[in-house]
């Protein structure tokens, strides 16, 4: 693996704030941290760089027991919500300055600048100041500050945050072509479901410092492993209808007069089980039909 959390925990006083988490990243693969406000995703992000220490586990990159070493010795790149640019430099100067202060050669430096440039396709802008960037540019300047430094694992905090709609889906498109070149391990944290489904291998979604499932995005849409997970991924949200279920030679959902035999929807599972029960079904999965014994419904 890349990443390996191992029971962490971290708590502020009395307060839980991340609860024995555990994550397995492997080797250049794309997980996405994905949740609500307040649910602990930066925060596990910002332990994962070094930027807060754990209450509780362990951290490995690459193998090595990173937990209590300093951000600069972990191998990571950390891009952030804030371009948190130099104003005062140049583009090729800000993708520098970690590096001269770092004690890197000169001509490592202008190797590094070049390649990164190249790839982020920012070489017409290396003369210029923030100021006279737009906020596209200014973000791909600052993931190039982190491709730059050449690390093993990549941290994104919300990245795309500040732009527009536009912006955000063109830069989803080159975040995930930047990924599919560079084969880095990349961990990206987002509220917003569409960049999860769009840029990951995986996704953690995650809730009250605690992740809820680990999967696939297709796997977390269509096979979710509980009503929060179900209800926060989908546009419109799924929609909810309780009811009992009945056991019988074949489960069955009942809600008022609707009868809903669950064997043709791959829930045969549900087995001898009855009681009451919660059916969630995606706008896209109902039509309109004829059926033998339909029901009128008023209008």
């Amino acid at each position: 693996t890349s990443v390996s959390i191992q029971d962490l925990s971290l708590n502020f006083g009395a307060v839980s704030v991340l609860q024995t988490l555990n994550l397995d990243v492997a080797e250049g693969e794309f997980i996405v941290l994905l949740g609500p406000s307040g649910c602990g995703k930066s925060t596990l992000l910002n332990c994962i760089a070094g930027l807060l220490d754990i209450s509780e586990g362990r951290i490995f990159i690459k193998g090595k027991n990173v937990t209590w070493e300093e951000p600069k010795d972990r191998g990571i790149g950390m891009v952030f919500q804030s371009y948190a640019l130099y104003p005062q430099m140049t583009v090729e100067k800000n993708l520098s300055f970690g590096l001269r202060v770092a004690g890197i050669a000169k001509d490592e430096i202008a190797k590094r600048i070049a390649r990164a440039a190249e790839i982020l396709q920012i070489e017409p802008l290396l003369q210029r100041k923030p100021a006279a960037l737009s906020g596209g540019q200014r973000q791909r300047v600052a993931i190039g500050r982190a491709l730059v430094r050449d690390v093993d694992v990549f941290l994104f905090d919300e990245p795309l945050s500040n732009l527009d709609a536009k912006l955000r889906s063109e830069l989803r498109v080159e975040i995930k072509l930047l990924h599919r070149k560079l084969q880095n391990t990349m961990i990206y944290v987002t509220h917003d479901q569409i960049e999860a489904m769009t840029l990951a291998d995986r996704i953690a979604v995650m809730k009250g410092g605690v992740i809820q499932q680990l999967d696939a995005p297709q796997t977390i849409y269509n096979r979710p492993v509980n009503r929060f997970v179900a209800g926060f991924l989908g546009s419109p949200a799924m929609n909810f209808v309780e009811g009992q279920l009945e056991a019988g030679t074949t489960a069955v959902f009942k809600t008022g007069d609707l009868t809903i035999p669950l064997d043709r929807y791959g829930f045969d599972g549900a087995g001898n089980k009855s009681g009451p029960c919660v059916f969630g079904i995606r706008p896209e999965h109902v039509a309109f039909g004829e059926a033998a014994n339909s029901m009128p419904f008023a209008t």
